[in-house]
């Protein structure tokens, strides 16, 4: 069986983005997005189990008994989310208080679960990690555009406490857009990150939309100009 890898990238990036197409993880994806390291953590986090989840059911996939293959999926990514939250712990703390409990909870993410049971049980391994990799960074850029949107609304600065994440040499990447911005509360508080999805989601369609109506049109106009004329003597 061949594997269409340029699909499966495309899907994961855009056509079949788990957060723009699907609307799974949304809990998380609205509660920590209110910064970019925020949703830098949570999205890096989430790739590397989506990944890892999906190497692991993809080799393991012919010796899974069809009748505790959920529970067997489930034990393994919370095997996986384990070893991140301990990496966390140890070497970004500070990021692992502020995203508490959304962190144990990637276990219970509809995203991984889903990849899990309807690619990586039925495809190879190759698909199957590449497949993991594209949704998880597909999830990941929805979390940071939307974090960096709240973020910039909010406080009027972006890649606030980047070191967080990348260490004291990230403490000065803070980048201020206006030293007399006061700040839109509403965009940082959980219905300012309703209303940003919404418009996100708005703006794909629109885009998948006006992409649409191009490729209609293309096939019409180059059929126009192959019309063969009879000559007659």
């Amino acid at each position: 069986m061949s594997v269409d890898y340029r699909k499966i990238t495309l899907n994961g990036l855009w056509h079949n983005n788990p957060a723009l197409v699907q609307l799974l993880g949304l809990c998380p994806l609205l509660a920590v997005t209110s910064s970019v390291v925020n949703a830098l953590g949570l999205g890096l986090a989430s790739t590397l189990v989506l990944s890892s989840s999906n190497l692991t059911v993809s080799l393991f996939r012919h010796l899974v008994p069809e009748t505790v293959r959920l529970p067997i999926f489930v034990m393994i990514i919370a095997s996986f989310v384990t070893a991140i939250e301990l990496l966390m712990q140890a070497f970004t703390y500070e990021l692992y208080l502020i995203l508490g409990i959304f962190i144990p909870l990637i276990v219970t993410n509809c995203v991984i679960m889903g990849r899990a049971d309807a690619f990586a049980a039925k495809n190879p391994v190759s698909a199957s990690l590449l497949d993991g990799f594209m949704m998880g960074v597909g999830f990941t850029s929805v979390l940071v555009v939307l974090g960096a949107i709240r973020e910039i609304l909010g406080t009027g600065a972006i890649f606030s406490n980047m070191h967080l994440l990348f260490g004291e040499g990230a403490r000065h990447w803070t980048i201020v857009l206006s030293g007399h911005y006061e700040g839109f509360l509403f965009a940082i508080l959980p219905p300012g990150a309703f209303v940003g999805m919404g418009f996100l989601i708005a703006l794909k369609n629109i885009i998948d939309a006006r992409a649409e109506s191009k490729r209609s049109i293309e096939p019409k106009a180059q059929s126009s100009g192959n019309k063969r004329v009879r000559v007659t003597g």
